[in-house]
């Protein structure tokens, strides 16, 4: 399929999400893939057991919403997985309307109304409000941080959504750091970086996803360091996510870390029971999802604490086999399916695998890392974690866990082991993120 091609497609599939309810979107249209096109027909990809509910139910849909994504009028045939690209694709007449190069389009679904408030993200809520109703004036920068699935990226197009509904003279513009960096690579390809400066400086509001990206990417750390400036320096909005606090950020410069942290940082902790089960009640009522009773509900939120997508996944899951099989959603039909995709770990003796693995993607980092010698924030931490795991959870010696480690010996594992410990006694983000991965080791009691 031809980049540009393939470019479009992920245009109309982000419309689609957008438009579609959660249920209608991950049962039926995400999985469709787009096949080829002649003329002005796409070719949709379906299994042969979905494809005539998709053709039927959803072909119109689909049409629509491309035809509208894409500038021009097309027709969607939707064929199963033994349908082959014409030989001579058409390429011309059929220019994507897509968004400035390094800019994404905002979740219309994301609001501050959808978003569910409890003990462990009501800071990070408050002052995403407030930044929408006084932007530039109440928190600048405003830095939101937390494990990924509790809600930052929500908070971030709420802001968006917010303002332009209520501040139609405001230039609000969102990117992730991976956009940021695509368009930034285009425009030096391009020879026009001129155009992509203006774009990014001249907002009134800039909103950027998941910046722990940055990390490696050198030009595109300087570019967004001056754009940072020119936009702090000229009174404008800064609002920035990420998966770790500014501290913990690793292969980020100083300078730039410094200025992530000069305005408000606020944490986005996991939800506790209360707050899963009034997330599942809301998602249920905003897709209009019947036949789930609140005994299921309660049997979903007990089972999964890590995060908000991941209770949304479920729940979708659970309705989506409940469908199939032509039967009500019940807590025995989620247990059944909550047992098969999120597993509970037992009570017993994990490993040192176990546990190197699960930190390593907790953190963020690889598990070659936690044994290196580097002694970077984010790695040291992610080390000491694991130290403070092993010693807890298996039952390898302190020399053994030493070893296994980087040849540590076992004064530097039992130390370890007391910063965490101390950590946890002061609670706060960091003690929340290894509580979290210690509950997902062990399961919850």
């Amino acid at each position: 399929m031809p980049e540009d091609l393939a470019t479009q497609w992920d245009s109309v599939r982000r419309a689609l999400r957008s438009e579609a309810s959660e249920l209608t979107y991950h049962v039926w249209l995400a999985p469709l893939d787009l096949a080829g096109r002649r003329g002005g027909t796409l070719f949709v990809r379906a299994s042969a057991r979905a494809r005539p509910w998709v053709s039927e139910r959803y072909g119109p849909f689909v049409a629509k919403v491309a035809s509208r994504v894409l500038g021009q009028p097309v027709r969607v045939e939707v064929v199963d997985e033994r349908w082959s690209a014409p030989e001579e694709p058409e390429q011309a007449g059929f220019a994507a309307r897509l968004q400035p190069a390094g800019e994404e389009i905002l979740n219309p679904k994301y609001t501050f109304e959808q978003f569910v408030i409890g003990v462990g993200n009501r800071l990070a809520h408050a002052a995403a409000l407030a930044v929408s109703e006084m932007p530039s004036q109440a928190y600048n920068p405003l830095f939101l941080h937390g494990s990924p699935g509790l809600g930052k990226t929500h908070l971030l197009h709420a802001i968006g959504n917010y303002l332009q509904l209520h501040e139609a003279g405001l230039t609000v513009r969102y990117s992730t750091v991976e956009s940021f960096t695509s368009g930034f690579v285009s425009a030096l390809r391009g020879e026009n970086m001129a155009a992509f400066k203006r774009a990014f400086r001249s907002t009134d509001v800039l909103l950027i996803d998941d910046v722990q990206y940055l990390a490696g990417k050198e030009r595109t750390k300087e570019e967004f360091f001056h754009t940072f400036n020119a936009l702090f320096e000229s009174g404008r909005q800064l609002v920035i996510t990420s998966d770790r606090a500014p501290g913990e950020m690793a292969d980020v410069e100083t300078r730039l870390l410094e200025r992530f942290g000069s305005g408000l940082v606020a944490a986005l902790e996991p939800p506790d029971h209360t707050v899963r089960l009034a997330i599942l009640r809301k998602r249920a009522r905003l897709d209009a999802i019947g036949g789930v009773d609140d005994d299921t509900l309660q049997e979903i939120a007990r089972h999964l604490s890590a995060s908000v997508r991941t209770l949304e996944g479920a729940l979708i899951r659970v309705v989506a086999l409940a469908s199939l099989r032509g039967e009500p959603a019940t807590p025995e039909l989620a247990r059944e399916v909550l047992e098969r995709l999120y597993p509970r770990a037992t009570t017993g003796p994990r490993s040192l695998h176990d546990v190197y693995a699960a930190t390593a993607e907790h953190f963020g980092v690889r598990v070659a890392e936690l044994a290196a010698h580097d002694r970077r924030p984010g790695p040291t931490r992610a080390r000491q974690v694991a130290m403070y795991l092993a010693r807890e959870l298996t039952e390898e010696s302190l020399p053994s866990i030493g070893r296994s480690l980087g040849g540590r010996n076992h004064s530097t594992v039992l130390n370890a082991h007391r910063r965490i410990t101390a950590l946890l006694g002061a609670g706060g983000t960091e003690a929340a993120r290894v509580e979290t991965l210690r509950e997902r080791l062990v399961g919850e009691p």
